[in-house]
Formats: structure tokens, sequence, C-alpha cells
């Protein structure tokens, strides 16, 4: 049977365990930066390119023509000068057929961690119920490692919501061995009516309310609303059409 395995932070993010045996790794940063991705990518982004901090971002951009790319990114949930600020409602008006190339403290730092796993895969709750139906033909042999992304070493709320979601998403699909955490964080889950309140009870979604970005905060918490199945592979994120699912 698939085990399931929850991380808590990514911090506890292991490079070479990641590469050995069969794992599979879905990274959620719900916010903001894996809800960011997807939202990209629903609304028509080329591909997304995760980087770990401002300097490597703006060393990609000269891989592109002017035009050809959006650079987002914040340091500590701040902006960073000459960078749009990551938020999904502000990306959506200027990515179509562009590459969004991504800074964030914390969940593009998870995904480059965890990029030694044999596939990985990027969640939200937009996005959940997709990459559960994908996960579903995973072989017995093999982990899928949930990995929230945290918030600068501590657990987030908001991830640990996302990850429960996941984890309800995938039972409903077929049985899965999980462990304790896993099982906290689907319990928890279960134990919520509303997922915007979650999200906005959290320190990320108290600052985000603080600075009047209740857009995305609704936009974070809208569950099921794409059918797409964003992967990492060699470093960018796109759709693999192969892989996605249609949502009834």
């Amino acid at each position: 049977m698939t085990k399931i395995h929850l991380l808590m932070k990514k911090e506890e993010i292991k490079e070479e365990k990641m590469a050995a045996g069969n794992k599979i790794a879905v990274v959620l940063d719900v916010l903001l930066a894996t809800t960011t991705i997807v939202s990209a990518l629903k609304d028509g982004a080329k591909e997304v390119i995760p980087v770990l901090h401002s300097c490597e971002a703006l060393g990609v951009t000269k891989k592109f023509s002017k035009g050809e790319y959006v650079l987002a990114g914040e340091l500590e949930a701040r902006p960073i000068d000459g960078f749009v600020y990551p938020s999904p409602t502000l990306i959506s008006e200027k990515i179509k057929g562009k590459t969004l190339i991504l800074s964030t403290t914390n969940g593009t730092v998870a995904l480059r961690k965890s990029a030694q796993a044999e596939r990985v895969y990027i969640g939200s709750l937009l996005n959940n119920p997709a990459v559960a139906s994908s996960l579903q033909h995973c072989m017995d042999d093999h982990t899928i490692l949930i990995i929230c992304s945290g918030n600068s070493g501590e657990t987030s709320l908001e991830d640990f919501y996302g990850a429960g979601h996941l984890i309800d998403c995938l039972q409903k699909q077929r049985e899965y061995k999980l462990t304790d955490a896993a099982k906290t964080a689907l319990y928890f889950y279960r134990s919520q009516d509303d997922s915007y309140e979650v999200l906005l009870d959290s320190y990320v979604g108290r600052l985000l309310e603080k600075h009047n970005q209740h857009p995305d905060l609704k936009v974070a918490a809208s569950k099921g609303i794409t059918s797409i199945v964003p992967i990492l592979t060699e470093g960018r994120v796109t759709v693999e059409p192969t892989l996605s699912r249609k949502i009834d």
C-alpha cells in the first residue's frame, strides 16, 4: 500500500533522502507561492521558474527578451525592488503567454529542495483534487511526501490545512497508509468548515488582511477550481497535459 508522509516545513527536507528510493513529492505553500504558480498557469502562463533568491531570479531574466517574462518575488513577506509582488490576482493581469520567474521565502525554496524526488507536483487548494487524481496511479512501492513549505522555520496553519485537504482528496480515490502526521492533518482539515476563515486566521493570512489583499485570500481558499497538474522538471514548472484530470 502506498504510504503518505507529511513534512511540516521546508527545513525538514533532506535532499539526499529525497533522491533515494521511489519518492513522489507534492509541495504546498498555500499563502502564496504554490497558489500563485497554479493560478498563473491557469491564467495562461507558459511556464514558471522557481528560484532560491532574488539574485538568481535576476540572472534568469538574462535568458529572456523583454516582454517574455514576469519577474515576481518577496523576501520575508516584503516586496523586492523591481519585482512584482507574487500576488495571484496581480500576476493574472499580465502573465498570459509569458514565463513567471518567481522568488519567495518559503515555497520556491521548498520546490528546489524537493527537486531530486522522482516526481515533484505543485499543490494548492485550487488544484489538490486534480493532483490527487494523478497520484491514484502511484505504485505501492512509492512514498508520497506531502511537503508544507512553512513560514521561515515555523509550521504554517494554511499549509497544514492544505495538506489535510490533499489527503482527504487522496482518500476519496483509494486507500493509503498514513503516518500519524498525515492523519493529524486530515483530521484537522475535516474539522474545519470554512477554508477562507482558516486562511484568514493564519499568521500570513492576517498579514494579507492588513495589507488589504482579500482578493488573494479568496483565490487561495478556492477549492478545486482548476484541473491542471503542474510538475517541476529540470527547474521549470509546466502543466503535464496527460496528467490533467477533469473535476466534476
